[in-house]
Parts: structure tokens; C-alpha cells; sequence
């Protein structure tokens, strides 16, 4: 029992947080279904952005965006609200991998477009049942959807941020 009130101490309690829970919390999940459907998606956009960005940028990203999903969440949800899982940086990868992998090629916009929908219906379904959601008796307040918007949003600004940093030219 010891070794679960221990990892519980990681969970972001929104009541009194500790500051490493921001970021303790996005390795914390609800059940193995949450977790490995969090690994799933981290996987593949996790590829993506390293691919692109390289480890450094990936792990960098991930931290950003799912501390930054719960902050937000602190700062709207209720202060009885407990949250784990990887979901806000999960998003926040999804929205970073979109933007770098993009060009301006019309063929690639309607293709982001087209992708982009049925992942973002994707992962909204695998949220959902990762919380439980499949006939268990659990509401929508068990899905922190505050986080997945926020991760997604702060991704997105992290892009736009590096965008606007010169790039040093190369001799």
C-alpha cells in the first residue's frame, strides 16, 4: 500500500499542487488502458516531431506542452479536480507534428486537413474510453478535455514562438 500512496504523491492535485506535480503527473495514468493509449499516440507523433526536431526538441515539447495543459486546467477547473495522463502532451505533439511536417503545397493542406480530422476524432475517442468512458458508469468530467485543448494550443504557440527566432546562418 505504501508504493501506491507514493506514486499518488505524483498525481496533480489541483486543491494544494506541489510544483513537480505540473509535470510528475504527465507520466501518472488512470488505468493500463489510458496508459497505452497514450503510448500509442505518443508514439506516433512523438516519431514525427523527433524526426523533424530531434530528441531533444521532442522531449523539450513534451514537457512544455503537458506542464503548460496543467496549468491551464489548474486555472479553470475546480480545485477538487485530480489529473494524470499524457493527453495534453499528447495533443501538444499531435498540433507540433501537424505544423513542422507541413508545407504549403495545396496537396499537403487538403491532406493535413483530411488526417487531421479523423486523427483529432481519434484520439478524442481513444480519451474517452481511456477514462473509462465505455459503459462503466464514469461521466464527462473524468476526461480533462481542458488539457487536450490546451496541450493542442500551446503546441501551436511553441511552433509560432520558434518561428519568430532568427536562425543563424551557417558558414
Amino acid at each position: 500500500m505504501g508504493k501506491v500512496r507514493e506514486v499518488r504523491a505524483l498525481y496533480f492535485y489541483h486543491n494544494f499542487p506541489a510544483w513537480y506535480q505540473f509535470v510528475t503527473a504527465t507520466f501518472c495514468h488512470a488505468n493500463w488502458s489510458h496508459l497505452s493509449s497514450n503510448l500509442f499516440f505518443l508514439y506516433i507523433f512523438g516519431k514525427l516531431v523527433e524526426e523533424e526536431e530531434g530528441n531533444f526538441a521532442l522531449w523539450t515539447s513534451y514537457i512544455l506542452t503537458g506542464a503548460g495543459a496543467n496549468l491551464v486546467s489548474w486555472l479553470v477547473l475546480p480545485r477538487n479536480s485530480v489529473s494524470v495522463g499524457a493527453s495534453g502532451a499528447v495533443f501538444g505533439l499531435f498540433a507540433i507534428s501537424v505544423l513542422v511536417k507541413m508545407s504549403w503545397d495545396w496537396r499537403k493542406i487538403l491532406e493535413v486537413l483530411i488526417l487531421g480530422q479523423f486523427v483529432i476524432e481519434k484520439v478524442m475517442e481513444a480519451a474517452q474510453a481511456s477514462a473509462g468512458m465505455s459503459g462503466t458508469g464514469y461521466g464527462l468530467q473524468n476526461v480533462n478535455h481542458i488539457a487536450h485543448l490546451s496541450g493542442a494550443m500551446i503546441g501551436v504557440f511553441l511552433v509560432w514562438l520558434l518561428s519568430k527566432i532568427p536562425s543563424q546562418p551557417t558558414v
